[in-house]
This record gives C-alpha cells, sequence and structure tokens, in this order.
C-alpha cells in the first residue's frame, strides 16, 4: 500500500511540474508577443508592415523552441539511406543530355544565398563583393556563368540574390553594373530577427531602428529562412507564372556551385508523379569534413543530420569517414511548386539551431536560426546526388582564397577548373601565417608552385620588404 501511494504521489508531481511547465511557457509566449508589439509600434509605414510579417515567422520558431524536451533524433532510430535515395553522379550523366538543352534550362532559376558579410576575412560589406580572381568578384563570376549559359544556349535563366539587411544596400548599388548583361536579376531580403536575451528570453531591442547599439539587437535567421521570405517576397508566384519549375540553391561563396545541366535534365525529365521535389548535392568526406552535416534515413524519411543534432556520446562515431561517408555541400535544387504548395500548408519541418553570442557589451543573447537543407524530409521524392569533389569549393578563409587565385585552377566563362597538371584530386591544405589572414594581400609570390604536389603549405612571414613571405611545405598523403 505504501509503495502504491509513493507511485501515486510522484505521479502527481509529475503531472504537477508537467502543467507548471507549460504554464510558464505559455507566459513566455504572451510576454513575447507583447514585446513584439511594442517593437512594431516604434515605426510605422512599410518598415512596420514587413516587421510583421517577419514577426510572424519568429513566432513560430520562438514556440518550437519552447517546446523542444530533448534530442531532435534519437541515436537508435538511425539507418543508412537506402541505395537508391543517394545516386553517383556518374550513373545520373550517363543518361546523356537531350538535343533541346534549352528547354530544360527555360525551367530553372538560379538562387545565391547572399546574406553574409566579408568580416571573416577582415573585409566590411557583402563577402560576395571581395576580388576573388583577375579582380573579380563572386557576384561577377555568378553573373558571368549565367549569362555564359543564356547565351550559348540562348535561354533566361535568372539569378535571384536572398540578401539579409547586412548586404541588400551594397548588393543593390552594384547590380547597377550588370545592366548591360544577358541576365536578369532578382532579390529579396531574409527576415530579420530580434537576438533574445539568455535568461530572460526577450528581445535585447527596444525598437525597429537599425542604427547606433539597436542594430545589435537583430539578425538574418539562417539560410532556412529562404522558404517564407521567398513566398512572402511575390517572386515565388512571379517565377512560377512564369514557366520556372526548379531554383539551384547554393552558397555565393562556393565556387564549385554551378549549373549542372545532367542533374537538371534528371529532374526535369521524371514523370510527373515521380519527380523528385528536393535533390542534395553531396560528396565523399575527408578529415577536413568530419563535422560536416550528413544524410541519414529516420523514421522511413531521407533527413540531414548536423553535427549539434548529435548526442555527446556518439560525435566520434558521427566524424567516421567509414560510417557516414559523405556530406552536405548545401548546393540544393528544389521545386518551387512543392515550396509555395508546403508554405501554404505551413508543412516544412527544420530543426532549430540554438546560435548563443555576446553582444560588444557583453550581454549574453540567443539567435534562433534554421539551415535550408534541414527541410527535406519535408520534399516527396527526395534524392541525393553524390557529386565530384570539384562542386564544392567554397572560400571561407584567405587560405582558401589563395587556393583559388592560384595556378591550381583555370578561370573560364565564370567558372574554375582545376589544372590538369595537377596529379591528386584534393587541393593542398593551406595554412596562413597571422599577417596573411585578412584581404587584401598578395598571393603571387608563392601561388605557382601549387600544381605539383599534395602538400600541408605553410606560409609565413610579414608584409613588409625585409620580412617577405616564405612558404613551406612537408609531404602529406592525400586523403
Amino acid at each position: 500500500m505504501a509503495l502504491y501511494v509513493e507511485g501515486l504521489s510522484r505521479g502527481v508531481a509529475s503531472r504537477g511540474m508537467a502543467q507548471f511547465q507549460e504554464m510558464m511557457r505559455q507566459q513566455l509566449e504572451s510576454s513575447m508577443h507583447a514585446e513584439l508589439e511594442k517593437l512594431l509600434d516604434t515605426s510605422t509605414g512599410a518598415e512596420r508592415e514587413v516587421s510583421k510579417k517577419d514577426f510572424e515567422g519568429f513566432k513560430n520558431i520562438f514556440h518550437r523552441f519552447l517546446q523542444v524536451k530533448g534530442p531532435s533524433v534519437e541515436w537508435i532510430k538511425i539507418q543508412r539511406p537506402p541505395e537508391d535515395s543517394i545516386q553517383p553522379y556518374d550513373k545520373i550523366a550517363a543518361r546523356g543530355l537531350p538535343d533541346n538543352v534549352a528547354d530544360s534550362l527555360n525551367k530553372l532559376v538560379v538562387v545565391k544565398l547572399n546574406g553574409g558579410l566579408g568580416t571573416s576575412m577582415g573585409c566590411k560589406g557583402p563577402k560576395s563583393l571581395i576580388s576573388v580572381r583577375n579582380e573579380n568578384t563572386f557576384l561577377d563570376l555568378t553573373v558571368q556563368q549565367i549569362e555564359h549559359l543564356n547565351k550559348t544556349y540562348n535561354t533566361d535563366v535568372p539569378l535571384v540574390l536572398m540578401n539579409s539587411f547586412n548586404t541588400d544596400e551594397d548588393t543593390k548599388k552594384i547590380l547597377q553594373k550588370y545592366t548591360h548583361h544577358r541576365v536578369k536579376i532578382h532579390t529579396f531580403n531574409q527576415s530579420r530577427y530580434p537576438r533574445i536575451n539568455k535568461e530572460s528570453l526577450l528581445p535585447v531591442s527596444t525598437s525597429l531602428s537599425m542604427t547606433g547599439q539597436s542594430s545589435e539587437g537583430w539578425y538574418p535567421p539562417g539560410h532556412g529562412d529562404i522558404y517564407a521570405s521567398f513566398h512572402n517576397s511575390g517572386l515565388l508566384d512571379q517565377l512560377i507564372a512564369q514557366g520556372k519549375e526548379y531554383i539551384f540553391v547554393s552558397n555565393i561563396d562556393n565556387l564549385g556551385a554551378t549549373v549542372d545541366l545532367h542533374i537538371l535534365h534528371h529532374l526535369v525529365s521524371q514523370p510527373n508523379g515521380k519527380r523528385c521535389e528536393f535533390v542534395m548535392e553531396v560528396t565523399d568526406k575527408t578529415r577536413a569534413d568530419v563535422k560536416g552535416g550528413t544524410l541519414i534515413q529516420y523514421e522511413g524519411k531521407l533527413r540531414l543530420l548536423e553535427i549539434a543534432q548529435v548526442p555527446k556520446a556518439h560525435v566520434d562515431e558521427f566524424k567516421s569517414v567509414s560510417k557516414f561517408k559523405i556530406f552536405n555541400t548545401n548546393n540544393l535544387w528544389i521545386s518551387l511548386a512543392a515550396i509555395k504548395r508546403l508554405q501554404e500548408q505551413k508543412a516544412i519541418d527544420m530543426e532549430i539551431i540554438v546560435n548563443p553570442k555576446t553582444l560588444d557589451g557583453g550581454q549574453n543573447v540567443v539567435q534562433l536560426e534554421t539551415a535550408v537543407g534541414a527541410a527535406i524530409k519535408s520534399f516527396d521524392n527526395a534524392l541525393g546526388i553524390n557529386v565530384p569533389r570539384s562542386r564544392f569549393l567554397p572560400v571561407k578563409t584567405t587560405s582558401d582564397l589563395l587556393l583559388v587565385m592560384s595556378n591550381l585552377y583555370s578561370l573560364d566563362a565564370g567558372s574554375l577548373t582545376m589544372s590538369p597538371k595537377r596529379e591528386f584530386p584534393t587541393t593542398p591544405h593551406v595554412k596562413l601565417g597571422s599577417s596573411f589572414t585578412k584581404v587584401p594581400f598578395q598571393p603571387r609570390t608563392f601561388s605557382k608552385w601549387f600544381c605539383c604536389y599534395s602538400f600541408l603549405i605553410v606560409i609565413f612571414g610579414g608584409l613588409c620588404p625585409s620580412q617577405p613571405p616564405r612558404p613551406a611545405g612537408r609531404w602529406v598523403p592525400p586523403i
């Protein structure tokens, strides 16, 4: 009898705790809604209306954040993807191309994620405006690639830039230089979400203003915001009305992310009932990529698994190149009609990334973000394609920049191709001294010998004549 009473009291206590936690969640949501209304009252007109739309998305992600009670995946449920769910690129390419490639291209829109700044390389302003090769910026190279397609096949492939409030103004100014290029360029903005105090979970900003210290209170909520922002902008409906069917999405700093005609043909040639709504390009992991997200089968769906979702006890297993052999390049092909359907049904499900930050004044805040690839599980007939490593050429640091500036690559119509003189399929791993971690720097002194060897290349020294750059290398077996 005593055991029964003890068990009953535990059950009552458990229910009481659950009720208390639910009451706290409701109070937090109510307080958040009240604070958001106060923020809206600090502005009028177009800014208020745009922010009101943004806040609807923020309310949704905040609600989900409060509901999270544990890991988003149970490790025991993770399975290897079925063989046919990740196809080798060679199999796709072996099918050849149709006689009229233009028909496929006219169904395509190229979308570049252009919300990031160049701060990691010591630059102010949009990262897309950093000079990469022969005075060409990331944006220049992108425009050249698409213009080459349009001229070669007499097509109308547009470029869409997803900007953030950090990059929009500078990007729009520079777009004027492309007026006479054969590329239609559209832009839309990511949402603007309020940073929240780590302790109170309420916004740190007191107005919608982006001037002075108020600007620290806002952030773009990750590239997973593309679905809602694209839909809200009206551009999605506009492109569908023009007969466009797929978007090819990639980071603007991935110089390997060019339009691939074989993947495009594979998508548009499928019967309507069996069409892939989402293709993720993956590539083989090396030791440098062990933290990259990978594709798994989970509860009957193809799903992206990121290292942040992995229980600590299984992190080493996740990093294993032998078990998880591929990683996400963030080159994605997505059906426009599917985005529209899922947005209208509010059915796109993405895990929340909780990103802690510390503001200049020392205040600890939280950003709630999502990643575009995480939505793969919401789409029908999703597919992974294991592509060559050449389609993943990100420039995140000046070490990466040095590689793409070097004679390791040749440039043609905006696209970089690895030199045939290179004996190995992988690139050297470059480490730069502290004098070379910021743009601009002069690579001409030491970039000419990159083709020949599979090296770990270390470059050190200063920028003054008395301390010239001194390259040093040691043999590292190809990874």
